[in-house]
């Protein structure tokens, strides 16, 4: 018998992904395959955002209200701080961190671009790891946004050398750091305060998998709200907009959960 035949990345990443969309994966790859279309944000910025329409869907489904403590746990390059801001309008506080230097400087320029001024001294940039938030703050805020880093597969899918460089390893090493942040995101927010998970990734490992680690880990001390956004499609936790049947807008999964202890 001969060694078996090791598969590219893009072989590699084809095979995962059929696997886990038999019947929808063609059409998932021809929506991949269609240039964004962003659309306009205004809400009361000094200039319009143009992201994905998924993007502010998501960050309107963690309900911040006026005078809120926020915080955006992985905040660049700052869409949806930019949506986040808007309903605050300059009450409250609002914490927009980043890891990444450079992702961290695009998040400020955004901010500076887009944000009235009179609002800018209530939001605060920071540059921690997400994974430790809860060491060092517990119990701050009102609401978290974390839109944790993923394994982002239609960036992938139109990007040869991350498409090379891909394999089946990848999602399952990033959702130990999801689940991470997700766990200090508890640890930050105030009982009876709200987390909206959520991530560009397709697969469920990242998405409503990490949200069953949570019940396996913290059982007793959350619970889901149940959502009902526009294009999306239920899983068993959360929902995902997925663009092969939300005229694509998407890929994007989000579960928003209420810390009750």
């Amino acid at each position: 018998m001969g060694k078996q035949r090791h598969l590219s990345g893009h072989e590699a990443f084809e095979q995962y992904y059929q696997q886990l969309f038999p019947l929808r994966w063609e059409a998932l790859k021809r929506a991949f395959s269609l240039e964004r279309t962003p659309v306009e944000y205004k809400g009361n910025l000094t200039s319009p955002y143009y992201m994905d329409e998924a993007s502010i869907i998501a960050a309107q489904m963690l309900d911040v209200q006026k005078d809120d403590e926020v915080l955006d746990m992985c905040a660049a390059p700052g869409g949806k701080t930019m949506v986040l801001a808007s309903i605050l309008q300059g009450t409250g506080s609002l914490v927009s961190n980043d890891r990444s230097s450079q992702r961290r400087s695009r998040l400020i320029a955004t901010i500076r671009e887009h944000i009235p001024q009179q609002w800018q001294n209530t939001i605060k940039v920071t540059s921690f790891d997400s994974t430790k938030w809860g060491l060092y703050q517990q119990q701050a805020y009102d609401r978290i946004l974390l839109d944790a880093p993923c394994s982002s597969e239609r960036h992938v899918f139109v990007d040869d050398t991350a498409l090379e460089q891909w394999s089946p390893a990848r999602p399952k090493h990033l959702a130990i750091q999801q689940f991470a942040m997700l766990a200090a995101a508890l640890e930050a927010v105030r009982i009876g305060g709200h987390i909206l998970y959520s991530t560009c990734a397709i697969t469920p490992v990242e998405d409503e998998q990490v949200i069953a680690k949570l019940y396996e880990k913290r059982e007793g001390r959350f619970e889901l709200i149940a959502l009902s956004p526009p294009f999306a499609e239920q899983r068993e936790y959360g929902s995902i907009i997925l663009p092969d049947t939300a005229q694509g807008r998407g890929p994007l999964y989000f579960c928003l959960i209420r810390r009750i202890s």
